[in-house]
Protein backbone atom coordinates (compact mmCIF):
# COMPACT_ATOMS: atom_id res chain seq x y z
CA UNK A 1 0.00 0.00 0.00
CA UNK A 2 1.42 3.35 -0.67
CA UNK A 3 2.07 5.90 2.17
CA UNK A 4 2.89 9.17 2.55
CA UNK A 5 6.22 7.86 2.39
CA UNK A 6 5.80 6.05 -0.95
CA UNK A 7 5.32 9.72 -2.51
CA UNK A 8 7.64 11.74 -4.95
CA UNK A 9 7.53 15.50 -3.78
CA UNK A 10 8.51 18.02 -6.04
CA UNK A 11 7.51 21.93 -6.06
CA UNK A 12 5.91 23.61 -9.02
CA UNK A 13 6.44 28.06 -8.85
CA UNK A 14 3.31 29.30 -10.01
CA UNK A 15 2.86 32.98 -11.61
CA UNK A 16 3.57 35.43 -8.50
CA UNK A 17 6.52 32.99 -7.72
CA UNK A 18 4.78 31.05 -4.87
CA UNK A 19 6.20 27.19 -4.57
CA UNK A 20 3.44 25.15 -4.61
CA UNK A 21 4.20 21.69 -3.01
CA UNK A 22 3.14 18.52 -5.38
CA UNK A 23 3.03 15.14 -4.40
CA UNK A 24 2.72 12.07 -6.60
CA UNK A 25 2.36 8.60 -5.76
CA UNK A 26 2.67 6.21 -8.75
CA UNK A 27 1.45 2.62 -9.38
CA UNK A 28 3.62 -0.55 -10.51
CA UNK A 29 3.22 -1.13 -13.79
CA UNK A 30 2.18 1.44 -16.63
CA UNK A 31 -0.36 3.85 -15.73
CA UNK A 32 -3.80 4.46 -17.69
CA UNK A 33 -4.62 7.37 -16.47
CA UNK A 34 -3.93 10.08 -13.94
CA UNK A 35 -5.94 11.21 -10.90
CA UNK A 36 -5.66 14.43 -9.44
CA UNK A 37 -6.39 15.51 -5.94
CA UNK A 38 -7.85 19.10 -4.66
CA UNK A 39 -7.46 18.54 -0.89
CA UNK A 40 -9.77 19.99 1.35
CA UNK A 41 -10.08 23.20 4.07
CA UNK A 42 -7.53 22.84 6.85
CA UNK A 43 -5.63 19.90 6.25
CA UNK A 44 -3.26 18.74 3.54
CA UNK A 45 -2.56 16.37 0.46
CA UNK A 46 -0.13 13.72 2.70
CA UNK A 47 -3.73 12.78 4.02
CA UNK A 48 -4.75 11.12 0.81
CA UNK A 49 -1.92 8.16 0.94
CA UNK A 50 -5.10 5.32 1.32
CA UNK A 51 -6.83 6.98 -1.26
CA UNK A 52 -3.90 7.18 -3.54
CA UNK A 53 -2.95 3.29 -3.00
CA UNK A 54 -6.19 2.44 -3.90
CA UNK A 55 -6.36 4.38 -7.14
CA UNK A 56 -2.69 3.47 -8.16
CA UNK A 57 -3.76 -0.44 -7.68
CA UNK A 58 -6.18 0.31 -10.13
CA UNK A 59 -3.64 1.82 -12.34
CA UNK A 60 -4.12 5.83 -11.74
CA UNK A 61 -0.80 7.60 -10.96
CA UNK A 62 -1.95 10.24 -8.54
CA UNK A 63 -1.10 13.75 -7.72
CA UNK A 64 -1.93 16.20 -5.43
CA UNK A 65 -0.84 19.77 -4.04
CA UNK A 66 -0.88 21.59 -1.01
CA UNK A 67 -3.03 24.83 -1.54
CA UNK A 68 -1.61 28.37 -0.45
CA UNK A 69 -2.04 28.52 3.16
CA UNK A 70 -1.93 24.50 3.92
CA UNK A 71 0.34 21.55 4.45
CA UNK A 72 3.77 22.11 3.29
CA UNK A 73 3.45 25.17 0.75
CA UNK A 74 2.53 27.16 3.89
CA UNK A 75 5.78 26.44 5.01
CA UNK A 76 4.63 27.72 8.79
CA UNK A 77 1.79 27.27 10.92
CA UNK A 78 1.67 30.98 11.20
CA UNK A 79 0.41 30.67 7.54
CA UNK A 80 -2.11 28.18 8.01
CA UNK A 81 -5.75 29.74 6.41
CA UNK A 82 -3.65 32.65 5.07
CA UNK A 83 -4.48 32.68 0.86
CA UNK A 84 -2.65 35.83 0.25
CA UNK A 85 -3.31 38.70 -2.11
CA UNK A 86 -6.43 37.61 -4.63
CA UNK A 87 -5.38 34.25 -3.03
CA UNK A 88 -8.12 32.30 -4.24
CA UNK A 89 -7.79 32.80 -7.54
CA UNK A 90 -4.73 31.83 -7.71
CA UNK A 91 -5.21 28.24 -5.39
CA UNK A 92 -7.49 28.19 -8.34
CA UNK A 93 -4.59 29.04 -11.06
CA UNK A 94 -2.30 26.64 -9.07
CA UNK A 95 -4.71 23.86 -9.48
CA UNK A 96 -4.63 24.80 -13.33
CA UNK A 97 -1.31 24.93 -13.38
CA UNK A 98 -0.36 21.21 -11.95
CA UNK A 99 -3.04 19.96 -14.59
CA UNK A 100 -1.23 21.07 -17.23
CA UNK A 101 2.35 19.62 -15.79
CA UNK A 102 0.51 16.22 -15.55
CA UNK A 103 -0.31 16.52 -19.04
CA UNK A 104 3.22 17.49 -20.21
CA UNK A 105 4.75 14.48 -17.75
CA UNK A 106 2.17 11.64 -19.51
CA UNK A 107 1.08 12.70 -22.83
CA UNK A 108 -1.81 11.02 -23.90
CA UNK A 109 -2.84 9.64 -20.42
CA UNK A 110 -6.63 10.96 -19.74
CA UNK A 111 -6.31 13.29 -16.17
CA UNK A 112 -9.10 13.12 -13.91
CA UNK A 113 -9.40 16.41 -11.24
CA UNK A 114 -10.65 14.98 -8.01
CA UNK A 115 -11.33 18.10 -5.57
CA UNK A 116 -12.65 17.12 -1.99
CA UNK A 117 -14.69 20.03 0.39
CA UNK A 118 -12.65 23.46 -0.32
CA UNK A 119 -10.69 21.43 -3.02
CA UNK A 120 -14.11 20.89 -4.87
CA UNK A 121 -15.28 24.19 -4.63
CA UNK A 122 -12.32 25.09 -6.27
CA UNK A 123 -12.49 22.29 -8.82
CA UNK A 124 -15.78 23.68 -9.75
CA UNK A 125 -14.38 27.69 -10.55
CA UNK A 126 -11.77 25.76 -12.62
CA UNK A 127 -14.72 24.18 -14.84
CA UNK A 128 -16.28 27.34 -15.49
CA UNK A 129 -13.00 28.17 -17.65
CA UNK A 130 -10.73 25.24 -18.62
CA UNK A 131 -13.17 22.05 -18.77
CA UNK A 132 -11.96 21.33 -21.75
CA UNK A 133 -8.64 20.56 -20.16
CA UNK A 134 -9.47 17.72 -18.27
CA UNK A 135 -11.16 14.24 -19.24
CA UNK A 136 -13.55 14.04 -16.12
CA UNK A 137 -14.05 15.83 -12.60
CA UNK A 138 -14.98 13.91 -9.10
CA UNK A 139 -16.74 16.33 -6.51
CA UNK A 140 -16.00 15.17 -2.98
CA UNK A 141 -18.23 16.72 0.09
CA UNK A 142 -18.79 19.45 -2.47
CA UNK A 143 -22.14 22.61 -1.95
CA UNK A 144 -23.57 24.76 -3.41
CA UNK A 145 -21.34 27.56 -2.42
CA UNK A 146 -23.79 31.03 -2.85
CA UNK A 147 -26.24 29.22 -0.28
CA UNK A 148 -23.53 27.88 1.98
CA UNK A 149 -21.98 31.53 2.63
CA UNK A 150 -25.65 33.05 3.37
CA UNK A 151 -25.28 31.33 7.08
CA UNK A 152 -21.71 32.03 7.54
CA UNK A 153 -20.20 35.41 9.11
CA UNK A 154 -17.76 35.99 7.08
CA UNK A 155 -16.82 39.46 9.35
CA UNK A 156 -15.41 36.24 11.64
CA UNK A 157 -12.45 34.05 10.73
CA UNK A 158 -13.76 30.73 9.51
CA UNK A 159 -13.68 27.97 12.42
CA UNK A 160 -14.21 24.39 10.91
CA UNK A 161 -15.76 23.56 14.54
CA UNK A 162 -18.80 24.86 13.74
CA UNK A 163 -19.83 22.45 11.19
CA UNK A 164 -19.81 19.83 14.18
CA UNK A 165 -22.89 21.72 15.82
CA UNK A 166 -25.25 18.33 14.32
CA UNK A 167 -23.42 15.64 16.13
CA UNK A 168 -23.05 17.59 19.70
CA UNK A 169 -22.49 15.76 22.43
CA UNK A 170 -19.84 14.65 20.31
CA UNK A 171 -16.16 12.90 21.30
CA UNK A 172 -13.74 15.77 19.53
CA UNK A 173 -14.69 19.22 17.57
CA UNK A 174 -13.87 16.91 14.56
CA UNK A 175 -16.53 14.24 14.67
CA UNK A 176 -18.55 15.85 11.80
CA UNK A 177 -15.76 14.59 9.28
CA UNK A 178 -16.16 10.75 9.57
CA UNK A 179 -17.57 7.88 11.76
CA UNK A 180 -13.92 7.01 11.72
CA UNK A 181 -12.86 7.83 15.24
CA UNK A 182 -9.21 6.64 14.17
CA UNK A 183 -9.57 9.09 11.37
CA UNK A 184 -10.87 11.85 13.46
CA UNK A 185 -8.39 11.23 16.18
CA UNK A 186 -5.31 11.70 13.88
CA UNK A 187 -6.71 14.77 12.55
CA UNK A 188 -7.04 16.13 15.73
CA UNK A 189 -3.50 15.03 16.43
CA UNK A 190 -2.12 16.24 13.28
CA UNK A 191 -0.82 20.12 13.81
CA UNK A 192 -1.25 20.71 10.06
CA UNK A 193 -5.10 20.08 10.54
CA UNK A 194 -8.14 21.68 11.62
CA UNK A 195 -8.00 25.40 10.93
CA UNK A 196 -9.93 27.34 8.97
CA UNK A 197 -9.36 30.60 7.32
CA UNK A 198 -8.70 34.21 8.17
CA UNK A 199 -10.84 36.69 7.12
CA UNK A 200 -10.00 38.04 3.79
CA UNK A 201 -9.34 33.71 2.42
CA UNK A 202 -13.06 33.58 3.70
CA UNK A 203 -14.05 36.73 1.46
CA UNK A 204 -11.99 35.70 -1.32
CA UNK A 205 -13.69 32.15 -1.84
CA UNK A 206 -17.15 32.53 -0.55
CA UNK A 207 -17.35 35.30 -2.61
CA UNK A 208 -16.91 32.79 -5.75
CA UNK A 209 -20.44 31.80 -5.00
CA UNK A 210 -21.85 34.08 -6.96
CA UNK A 211 -20.29 33.21 -10.03
CA UNK A 212 -20.34 29.03 -9.59
CA UNK A 213 -24.22 29.66 -9.74
CA UNK A 214 -23.79 31.96 -12.70
CA UNK A 215 -26.16 30.17 -15.52
CA UNK A 216 -24.27 31.62 -18.22
CA UNK A 217 -20.71 30.81 -16.41
CA UNK A 218 -22.07 27.27 -15.69
CA UNK A 219 -23.35 26.62 -19.53
CA UNK A 220 -19.49 27.20 -20.78
CA UNK A 221 -18.90 24.07 -18.99
CA UNK A 222 -18.64 21.56 -22.68
CA UNK A 223 -21.52 19.74 -21.96
CA UNK A 224 -19.74 16.04 -22.89
CA UNK A 225 -17.79 16.59 -19.36
CA UNK A 226 -18.43 13.26 -17.11
CA UNK A 227 -19.25 14.51 -13.50
CA UNK A 228 -19.15 12.35 -10.66
CA UNK A 229 -20.55 14.10 -7.43
CA UNK A 230 -20.01 12.01 -4.04
CA UNK A 231 -21.34 12.99 -0.73
CA UNK A 232 -22.55 11.81 2.70
CA UNK A 233 -26.16 12.14 3.51
CA UNK A 234 -24.81 13.50 7.30
CA UNK A 235 -22.38 15.92 5.71
CA UNK A 236 -23.54 19.34 7.04
CA UNK A 237 -22.25 21.41 4.52
CA UNK A 238 -25.06 20.19 2.34
CA UNK A 239 -27.59 20.70 4.23
CA UNK A 240 -29.05 17.48 4.41
CA UNK A 241 -28.23 17.04 0.53
CA UNK A 242 -30.20 19.94 -0.09
CA UNK A 243 -27.45 22.43 -1.13
CA UNK A 244 -25.71 18.81 -2.94
CA UNK A 245 -28.81 18.55 -4.80
CA UNK A 246 -29.28 22.28 -5.62
CA UNK A 247 -25.35 21.85 -7.40
CA UNK A 248 -26.34 18.67 -9.55
CA UNK A 249 -29.89 20.21 -10.81
CA UNK A 250 -27.39 23.51 -11.64
CA UNK A 251 -25.32 21.21 -13.40
CA UNK A 252 -27.98 19.58 -15.60
CA UNK A 253 -29.54 22.61 -16.30
CA UNK A 254 -26.56 24.45 -18.14
CA UNK A 255 -26.88 21.14 -20.03
CA UNK A 256 -24.12 18.79 -18.67
CA UNK A 257 -25.32 15.24 -20.01
CA UNK A 258 -23.53 13.10 -17.87
CA UNK A 259 -23.50 13.65 -14.38
CA UNK A 260 -23.67 11.02 -11.87
CA UNK A 261 -24.47 11.06 -8.28
CA UNK A 262 -23.46 9.14 -5.57
CA UNK A 263 -24.51 9.38 -1.73
CA UNK A 264 -24.38 6.92 1.37
CA UNK A 265 -26.22 6.50 4.22
CA UNK A 266 -24.94 7.51 7.79
CA UNK A 267 -21.78 9.18 6.28
CA UNK A 268 -20.19 12.61 7.33
CA UNK A 269 -18.07 15.41 5.64
CA UNK A 270 -14.90 13.07 4.84
CA UNK A 271 -16.10 10.52 2.55
CA UNK A 272 -12.91 9.18 1.37
CA UNK A 273 -11.77 8.67 5.07
CA UNK A 274 -15.39 7.23 6.17
CA UNK A 275 -15.64 3.55 7.70
CA UNK A 276 -17.29 2.24 4.22
CA UNK A 277 -14.81 4.18 2.19
CA UNK A 278 -13.43 0.72 0.70
CA UNK A 279 -16.89 0.90 -0.83
CA UNK A 280 -16.66 4.54 -2.05
CA UNK A 281 -13.25 4.06 -3.40
CA UNK A 282 -14.70 0.89 -5.70
CA UNK A 283 -17.73 2.82 -6.84
CA UNK A 284 -14.92 5.59 -7.61
CA UNK A 285 -13.01 3.18 -9.92
CA UNK A 286 -16.18 1.89 -11.25
CA UNK A 287 -16.94 5.00 -12.41
CA UNK A 288 -13.56 6.14 -13.83
CA UNK A 289 -13.60 2.62 -15.78
CA UNK A 290 -16.61 3.85 -16.95
CA UNK A 291 -16.08 7.18 -18.14
CA UNK A 292 -12.49 6.43 -19.75
CA UNK A 293 -13.30 3.50 -21.50
CA UNK A 294 -15.23 5.44 -23.52
CA UNK A 295 -12.66 8.19 -24.52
Amino acid sequence: MSTVEDAHTSELVSRDGTRVVVYRWDPVGAARGIVQIAHGMGEHARRYAETAAALNAAGFVVYANDHRGHGATAGDSSRFGVFGEDGWNRLVGDIGALVETVHDAHPGLPVVLLGHSMGSLATQQYLLDHSGSIDAAVLSGSTALDQLAAAIDLDQPLELAGFNAAFEPARTESDWLSRDEAIVDAYVADPACGFGTDVPSSKLMFGAGTELADPQRLAGIRADLPLYVVAGDQDPINAGLALLNLLVERYRAAGLTDVTVATYEGARHEILNETNRAEVVADLVAWLDRVLSAR
